[in-house]
């Protein structure tokens, strides 16, 4: 697995530190073991994690712009675990309605020392931080139209909503509401990946 995952670190251009990709690897083998138990991921094969939830998390990374970072509707911790690992002076507060998760993604941060994330068990609507977030981050809501309406209250004032999408759907983007705009689109490549991903970057 290790081998495997340096492999595709390398194809996709990107230089990550081995105690990093420690602990990658760390998140994978936790998330394969709890979820027999807790059916946290419809991804079975460890093999497959690594290409569809860490590299397909970590690609987004070199599209972060501040400091700090929200995944909204995290489930077992994507894409905020893989990102928080690999960029280790941002902070990313984790955010999911279900207890199940979030105690995962606890004993994540605890197992393998990761201290720049946050977990949050809590609505998104309900949620209310201190300050708000330099980018608000999700690949789980189904329209954009959705993130934005609920997750409205979270950005700082220059702050970005960033979606991860497969196929960019025109209809969505035409969707969105008159003080919303898509500010760009970025292609994605995830080695070992079949299909289009894309990082669509919104500003109100």
């Amino acid at each position: 697995m290790k081998q495997r995952l340096a492999q595709l670190i390398e194809q996709a251009g990107m230089e990550i530190p081995a105690h990093q990709q420690d602990q990658l690897i760390g998140y994978v083998e936790m998330l394969h073991k709890w979820n027999k138990a807790y059916n946290l991921t419809s991804v079975r094969d460890p093999q497959e994690m690594i290409i569809k939830h860490i590299m397909d998390s970590i690609v987004v990374s070199q599209h972060l712009e501040g400091s700090t970072f929200i995944d909204v509707g995290t489930g077992p911790g994507l894409p905020g675990i893989p990102l928080a690992i690999v960029n280790p002076d941002k902070s990313f507060t984790l955010l999911d309605s279900l207890g199940k998760r979030i105690r995962f993604i606890r004993q994540v941060i605890h197992e393998l020392k990761i201290d720049n994330v946050t977990p949050v068990q809590s609505r998104v609507e309900d949620f209310q931080p201190e300050a708000g977030f330099d980018g608000v981050l999700s690949r789980a809501f189904a329209s954009m139209n959705d993130m934005i309406s609920w997750c409205h209250h979270l950005p700082a004032a220059d702050g970005h909503f960033l979606a991860l999408k497969g196929q960019v759907d025109q209809a969505e983007i035409d969707a969105l509401p008159a003080d919303c705009s898509v500010t760009d689109i970025k292609p994605l490549t995830v080695p070992g990946l079949e299909g289009q991903r894309h990082l669509v970057i919104l500003a109100k």
